[in-house]
């Protein structure tokens, strides 16, 4: 196992943190020093090196482990503890599954640091969300459905990672425990709706690693105490 599968694999809670939405500079240490177990990068959309850069530049000040989730290739910055490599399993198209990704070593593959990189098979769910509208992701699956991708993920592709993604909104209850109940190797990441510690405990009953977005933006303090809720849940 890589250091950087084993740094993952401790995950319980994470904040993750779009480069193109401003967070003030106490807000961000409130974050960074918040116990949270990493801080995870990335966005759908208005992504651009330069913020990126600087975003990155602001959470190492406070040491805690930091990873870029790559969504746009101008924006790969260099210096992050590790890369997560998202795909999208539940796109029609392909490009969301291999193909950006071949793109990407052809131009760059003699740069790559391969040691760095972990794959995410993702499963997204919310329709309303952006990143089921920049990948056409079909979002009405059932839960045996989406408890189909996870095993495929999980069992075909050995993927280190299946993040189930409802962006936005909480997720649907049999389904996460479907998801559940199909993985068993790769590490579950859930994400979408955990706005305080009610969700957060049940998401942390049904995944390995909670994901925890949109609410810092709009409630800092219900953000943080996330990481408790989270925390003082049993670990899977």
């Amino acid at each position: 196992m890589t250091v950087v599968r084993q740094m993952i694999e401790t995950w319980r809670h994470v904040f993750k943190l779009d480069p193109d939405r401003a967070i003030s500079e106490e807000d961000l240490r409130a974050v960074c020093q918040s116990g949270t177990d990493g801080i995870l990068v990335g966005g759908s959309t208005g992504i651009t090196y330069d913020n990126t850069a600087r975003l990155m530049s602001g959470i190492q000040r406070y040491g805690v482990p930091c990873v870029l989730e790559v969504s746009d290739l101008s924006a790969v910055v260099p210096g992050f503890d590790a890369y997560l490599i998202p795909m999208v399993l539940n796109s029609p198209d392909p490009a969301w599954i291999v193909g950006h990704h071949r793109r990407a070593v052809e131009r760059y593959g003699d740069f790559i640091p391969w040691e760095l990189l972990l794959t995410e098979g993702y499963i997204v769910l919310n329709g309303n969300s952006a990143v089921a509208r920049l990948t056409g992701a079909d979002t009405g699956l059932s839960a045996d459905g989406a408890a189909a991708y996870a095993h495929i993920a999980d069992k075909l592709m050995t993927l280190p990672i299946v993040y189930l993604e409802y962006s936005g909104s909480f997720g649907d209850a049999e389904t996460m425990q479907a998801v559940r109940e199909a993985v068993g190797h790769a590490r579950l990441f859930y994400g979408g709706g955990v706005t305080g510690p009610d969700q957060a405990k049940l998401a942390a009953s049904l995944a390995d690693t909670v994901v925890v977005g949109n609410i810092i933006y709009t409630d800092i303090g219900r953000a943080l105490s996330t990481v408790e809720a989270v925390k003082s849940d049993a670990a899977i």
